[in-house]
C-alpha cells in the first residue's frame, strides 16, 4: 500500500476517532447537566413539606380542659380502681349504696363545703382522690359527728389520736373539728401509714380504722401460716372486713352515679371558703352578722369552736370566699367590745352537749351464746337497725364485743311526714312537711335539703333556735 493511501486511512480513521471523542464528551456533560436538575428536583419538594410541617411542635400537647364539677376532678385523680377484678365484697357494698342513694347524696350536700378543699390538700401530696370519700364512711360530711368510740369530726379522730397529731381538745376548742386542722392531720396520718405498710393503701385504710397494730398481727400471723399478706387475705375484725370494700365501692358509684341512681348535685370547682385572719376574741354570731354571712353556715365552717366564740383556738375563720372581703374590711373599722356577746357561754353541738348525744346511745357487751336475734328482742329493736348502728354486714358476734343501740323514744327515724295547712288569710292550702330533727342536722342543712330560704324555715317554726335537737319537730313549707 503507498504511502499515500496510508495517509489517506490515518486521516479518516483519526477524524473518527475525534468524532466519537467529540460525541461521547458531548453525552458525558449532557448527562452531568441533566443529572443535576433531577436531583434538584427530587428533592426540592421534601423540603418545602419539612418547610411546611416546621410551626408543628410534637412537644406541645392539649390543654387539658378544666372539670368545672368537682366529682369530675375527683374521678380523674382516683388511683385504687386497677386490679380489683370482681369482687363480691365490694359487690355487697355497692349494692347497698344503690340502695340507699339519698347517704350519698345527703353526704354530698354536707361535704359541698369542704370537698374542694380536701380534693386540693390530696392532689397537693398526689394522694389518691379516694381519699375525699373518706368522710362519706366515717361521719357522712357531718364535723359534729360523734362515734360511741369518742371519735369526732370529719375524719373521726379518738382523743389520743388527735392529739399525737397536734389536735388540741379544750373546753373551749376541738381541733378534731377543725377542718383544716383534721385534714392535715388525717392526711399525715394516712401518709404514715401508707409508708409503714410499703406503700399499700388498702392496708393503710385498713390500719386508718382498726389500728395499726391490729394490721401489722394479722400480717405476722398470716406469715407463720405461709398465706397471704395482701388486705384481701386478712383475718380483720368484721368492721375492718367492711371499710375498705365500702371505700372503693363508693368510688365505684361515684365513677357512674347514674348507673346505679344516685344523682350527685354538682359542687363548684373552686374555693367554698376563705380563711380571714384574726386578733381577739369573736363570738361567730356577732362575725356572722357583720358580714351578713347565714350564722349556722359560719358555724358549718368553723366547727371546732365548741361555745360558738374563738377561745383556744387558731387566730383565723373560715368564711365564704364571697364574704371574705366585707368581713376583713368590717373588722378593721370595729371595736373589740362590739364582736363579743353578752350571753353566758353554753357549750354547742348541733344543738346537744355531749352528754345529750350520749344519752341516745346505749352499749351491750356480747356474752357467750348471745346472737343478734336474742340480743335485738331483749332491747326491744331490729337485728337490721342493729347491724346498721354498728357497721355490721353480717351477724358474727365474738365475746366481749360492744354493741351500740340508739333509743328510739329519743332518736329519729328519719321519716318525714306531709301534712296541708290552712293559710288563714287566702283560705288557701298549702303544703307542708312535718321533718323530724336527725342527730347532725342544723336549721342551714335541712333548709338546704328541702331547698328553702332559712329566713323561711325559722319564721315557719318561731320557737326553735339556732340550736337543734334530735327528735324535734320542723314544719318545712313548699317554696314560694
Amino acid at each position: 500500500m503507498s504511502s499515500s493511501i496510508r495517509k489517506a486511512i490515518n486521516s479518516d480513521a483519526l477524524t473518527r476517532l475525534a468524532q466519537a471523542i467529540a460525541v461521547a464528551v458531548s453525552a458525558t456533560l449532557a448527562g452531568c447537566s441533566s443529572h443535576v436538575p433531577q436531583t434538584e428536583a427530587a428533592h426540592t419538594p421534601n423540603i418545602a413539606a419539612r418547610a411546611k410541617q416546621k410551626p408543628i411542635w410534637l412537644s406541645e400537647k392539649p390543654t387539658p380542659q378544666i372539670p368545672q364539677d368537682v366529682w369530675e376532678r375527683m374521678r380523674q385523680g382516683f388511683q385504687l380502681q386497677e386490679g380489683l377484678g370482681v369482687n363480691p365484697r365490694i359487690e355487697q357494698q355497692r349494692l347497698w349504696f344503690a340502695s340507699n342513694p339519698s347517704f350519698l347524696e345527703n353526704a354530698g350536700e354536707r361535704g359541698s363545703l369542704y370537698i374542694h378543699y380536701i380534693v386540693e390538700r390530696l392532689e397537693e401530696r398526689n394522694m389518691p382522690l379516694e381519699l375525699a370519700l373518706l368522710p362519706v364512711i366515717e361521719s357522712a360530711y357531718n364535723p359534729m359527728a360523734y362515734s360511741r368510740a369518742d371519735a369526732v369530726g370529719l375524719w373521726q379522730f379518738i382523743p389520743s389520736t388527735g392529739r399525737y397529731f397536734n389536735l388540741r381538745q379544750t373546753r373551749f376548742y376541738d381541733g378534731r373539728r377543725d377542718i383544716t386542722a383534721s385534714t392535715t392531720a388525717a392526711m399525715d396520718y394516712l401518709t404514715r401509714l401508707h409508708d409503714m405498710f410499703n406503700g399499700d393503701w388498702l392496708l393503710a385504710l385498713a390500719a386508718y380504722n382498726a389500728g395499726e397494730g391490729t394490721v401489722s398481727r394479722a400480717i405476722e400471723r398470716n406469715e407463720r401460716l405461709g398465706l397471704p399478706t395482701d388486705y384481701w387475705n386478712l383475718p380483720l375484725p368484721s368492721e375492718t372486713q367492711a371499710y375498705v370494700p365500702k371505700l372503693l365501692a363508693l368510688s365505684q358509684v361515684v365513677l357512674a352515679p347514674e348507673a346505679y341512681g344516685v344523682n350527685l348535685n354538682p359542687i363548684a370547682n373552686e374555693p367554698y371558703f376563705q380563711v380571714v385572719e384574726i386578733n381577739q376574741r369573736m363570738d361567730l354570731s356577732k362575725v356572722a352578722a357583720v358580714a351578713n354571712i347565714d350564722e349556722d353556715e359560719l358555724f358549718q365552717l368553723n366547727p371546732a369552736f365548741k361555745q360558738r366564740t374563738t377561745i383556744d383556738g387558731p387566730q383565723h375563720l373560715l368564711v365564704p370566699t364571697s364574704k371574705a372581703q366585707l368581713l376583713t374590711a368590717s373588722l378593721s373599722t370595729m371595736r373589740p367590745e362590739e364582736l363579743i356577746s353578752k350571753k353566758p357561754l353554753k357549750p354547742v353541738f348541733e344543738g346537744a352537749d355531749e352528754s345529750e348525744i350520749a344519752s341516745l346511745k346505749r352499749a351491750y357487751r356480747v356474752k357467750r351464746g348471745d346472737n343478734l336475734a336474742a340480743i335485738a328482742k331483749a332491747n326491744k329493736v331490729d337485728v337490721k337497725d342493729l347491724q346498721r348502728w354498728n357497721k355490721m354486714t353480717g351477724k358474727n358476734l365474738k365475746v366481749g364485743q360492744t354493741l351500740v343501740m340508739q333509743d328510739k323514744s329519743k332518736g329519729n327515724t328519719g321519716r318525714v311526714n306531709t301534712v296541708v295547712a290552712a293559710n288563714t288569710k287566702t283560705k288557701t292550702k298549702t303544703p307542708q312537711t312535718q321533718y323530724k330533727v336527725q342527730q347532725g342536722d342544723s336549721l342551714y342543712i335541712v333548709a338546704k335539703r328541702f331547698n328553702v330560704e332559712m329566713q323561711h324555715l325559722k319564721r315557719w317554726n318561731p320557737r326553735v333556735g339556732q340550736a337543734l335537737k334530735p327528735g324535734q319537730m320542723l314544719t318545712v313549707a313548699s317554696p314560694h
